[in-house]
């Protein structure tokens, strides 16, 4: 693309007396701004997206509760200490929803990202969410697994596809009952490359407030205007019954996001007076229902990603907070290529984040989202 149009500019050189034609400063312009669109295509993402945002009206003919129905260790089969947070006052908790059977995307966590205790001067924890396996056999190994590694959650409900937003309202649950100091949490899938560093420096350049003005923060990938699927054998099937709405609010993708410790009161709120619709709808959709209630607007932000795998690039990498479809083994390498070389320049981890958005842009329109 570029090599043509470089020889159709070339090819109008020396005309007119050696003066540049018109087609001269045409393509002089087009690659100009080619080059200003790559480097800030982040910028241009944010930009398109909060044009395309629906407006928050309010709390959607709900009256919020003015009290949650209180937590108890009982509920949960698996748990760390009752104290583990106030011993570690953790800046940020990262809740990570896993799959009973998926040990080795844990493991790659906490060899990776998960490991890390104190970054850019704060204190982070990592922690895992899972529900009841239907395998016993299954079900003994998260207790050995919970007993040896001390960062298993296990909610009283079946693991299942079905049950996902069980599961975010048991994370919600425990992080609102047990960890209370924590300043944000994130809620993270097994298979998502997330970086705390990253997250931290956004959130600091972004949205720095003292603890008092903690605003209701509910950060991630935002999807806009998404239509319920009325398939009844699809798996992300909603009824008219159970959404009587031509689209949803917007939300963000679940397969990373950030919520201030406001915002998990507020939701927490609103899940209670939403009534649990059958079949349960997917749980970024209710978190994003529960938002709205709740008068939240989700913040987009370029640097989560949640559909296409971004290609590997140590300086993308390093700016991004989320990359989704990240296998065990590939997550422990780029970690071990990520960290032990210098900071990217500022021109490097501007070019590297503009091919990478653009390579994940081509496989959205390839039909590669997933």
């Amino acid at each position: 693309m570029i090599g043509p149009s470089f020889r159709i500019c070339k090819g109008r050189i020396g005309k007119r007396g050696g003066h540049l034609g018109f087609m001269h400063y045409l393509c002089i312009t087009v690659f100009c701004g080619s080059l200003l669109a790559l480097l800030f295509i982040d910028v241009i993402e944010l930009w398109l997206t909060s044009l395309g945002m629906s407006k928050v009206e309010g709390f959607h003919g709900l009256v919020l509760p003015h009290s949650i129905p209180p937590t108890r260790s009982e509920e949960y089969l698996l748990m760390p200490s009752v104290h583990v947070c106030e011993r570690a006052k953790p800046f940020l908790i990262a809740l990570v929803v896993s799959a009973p059977p998926n040990r080795k995307a844990r493991q790659a966590i906490r060899d990776t990202w998960g490991g890390e205790i104190q970054v850019r001067g704060h204190r982070v924890m990592t922690l895992f969410v899972v529900g009841q396996p239907s395998d016993p056999v299954l079900g003994k190994e998260l207790v050995e697994e919970a007993k040896e590694r001390g960062d298993l959650i296990q909610g009283r409900f079946i693991d299942s596809y079905a049950n996902l937003t069980l599961k975010t309202l048991s994370m919600l649950g425990w992080a609102r009952r047990f960890c209370p100091q924590a300043r944000y949490l994130a809620k993270v899938d097994d298979d998502v490359m997330f970086n705390p560093s990253a997250l931290l420096q956004y959130l600091n350049h972004s949205f720095k407030t003292s603890e008092s003005e903690l605003a209701e923060l509910y950060l991630g990938r935002v999807h806009m205007k998404v239509a319920p699927d009325r398939n009844p054998s699809s798996r992300h099937f909603m009824s008219e019954t159970a959404y009587a709405g031509v689209v949803f609010p917007d939300y963000c993708s679940g397969t990373a996001y950030v919520l201030s410790r406001p915002a998990v009161l507020k939701l927490s709120l609103a899940a209670v007076a939403i009534r649990l619709p059958s079949p349960l709808p997917p749980e970024d959709v209710f978190v994003g229902i529960c938002a709205h209630t709740a008068g939240i607007t989700p913040t987009h932000s370029p640097l989560f990603s949640g559909g296409p795998a971004v290609p590997f690039s140590r300086c993308c990498y390093q700016t991004m907070v989320s990359v989704h479809h990240t296998k065990p083994g590939d997550m422990v390498q780029y970690w071990t290529q990520m960290h032990p070389t210098a900071p990217c320049s500022w021109l490097g981890t501007r070019t590297s984040l503009g091919v990478c958005k653009l390579r994940a842009l081509i496989g959205t329109l390839l039909g590669r989202d997933s």
